[in-house]
């Protein structure tokens, strides 16, 4: 079976140096398999999403000389890459885990959820666990609740110990306790990120997912997903998150440092992408490189962080 990857930015602002860090080990790792190499935009949460920062983030992945076997302008067999044109997909799963027993009505209100603030911590991309407050309601409280408020719908999280073994990371296990009930279409109709992207990534065969460490978390509940809905999951991997010197991540508040400000800038792509590779350690220092250089000189990288500091943001903008 041939390899397959994906990259699957948010289109919510511009991409930054940690987005093309993440799109760049994605694709190496493709790249170096002879795999396939498929780009989603994952624009699910319409409220935040603008079609301009999407339309900026296929220029700037071409600037970083990256490209894509399937996505947005180029099409592909599945089609379409947008996950706000995928919804009747993420409705037929719904509706599959509703069928199977999977799914309760929540009823929990925002201020609900806020007052949980006390309980035990859960995992931490995804807060406090949720107790299952609504998930014993009788038929009689859900009618009356429903009356005054649509619910949202929440997937049952199997209990006990979740194993993954992650590519870079190693072995990774996680608590039943923190995993808790979570939410798979919220009250506003919004589908949720964490069934989209596993109805989206099974749909395309995705086979290998390489992303930041941030997502760690949600791998579990991922993983519970495929296995409700009978698909077969990737290969998970998590790369370290770039931080500055104080160990702070590095974000899209950072105006200076995304992509289209670099290259405004008149800084080379090649000299991006070097850092990048020096701080990965596929190379032994900053010096300008092209992506396609890079791809026999991949390798996983190891840690929590990879630390952006001054020196390097001053060799990066030195001219």
């Amino acid at each position: 079976m041939s390899r397959r990857g994906r990259f699957a930015p948010t289109p919510s602002g511009l991409l930054h140096i940690g987005n093309a860090f993440a799109a760049l080990a994605a694709w190496l790792q493709i790249r170096q398999a002879g795999g396939g190499f498929v780009l989603r935009i994952e624009d699910i949460d319409k409220a935040r999403s603008r079609p301009a920062f999407a339309d900026q983030m296929l220029d700037d992945l071409h600037w970083l000389g990256l490209d894509w076997d399937e996505g947005p302008r180029e099409g592909g067999p599945y089609a379409p890459y947008v996950q706000s044109a995928r919804e009747p997909l993420y409705e037929e799963a719904l509706e599959k885990l509703r069928l199977a027993g999977r799914l309760y009505p929540c009823y929990c209100s925002r201020s609900d959820l806020a007052s949980l603030a006390s309980a035990p911590h859960g995992l931490s991309s995804e807060g406090v666990a949720y107790p299952g407050v609504c998930r014993a309601l009788t038929a009689e409280e859900r009618e009356a609740r429903g009356a005054l408020k649509t619910p949202s719908q929440r997937f049952i999280m199997p209990q006990g110990k979740v194993e993954i073994d992650d590519g870079w990371r190693g072995p990774q296990s996680f608590e039943g306790s923190a995993l808790g009930d979570f939410v798979v279409k919220r009250a506003d109709g919004m589908f949720s990120y964490q069934l989209a992207v596993v109805v989206d990534d099974a749909a395309m065969g995705i086979t290998d997912v390489l992303r930041g460490a941030d997502l760690l978390d949600s791998t579990p509940r991922q993983l519970a997903l495929y296995e409700a809905l009978q698909l077969r999951a990737p290969a998970f991997s998590h790369i370290p998150l770039l931080a500055d010197e104080r160990g702070s991540r590095l974000s899209k508040r950072d105006k200076s440092l995304t992509l289209l400000s670099l290259k405004e800038s008149g800084i080379a792509s090649e000299r991006l992408l070097g850092l990048l590779a020096a701080l990965s350690g596929w190379i032994d220092r900053p010096e300008p490189v092209a992506a396609a250089e890079l791809i026999p000189l991949f390798k996983p990288v190891r840690g929590e962080t990879l630390i952006f500091g001054n020196d390097l943001r001053s060799w990066l903008f030195k001219q």
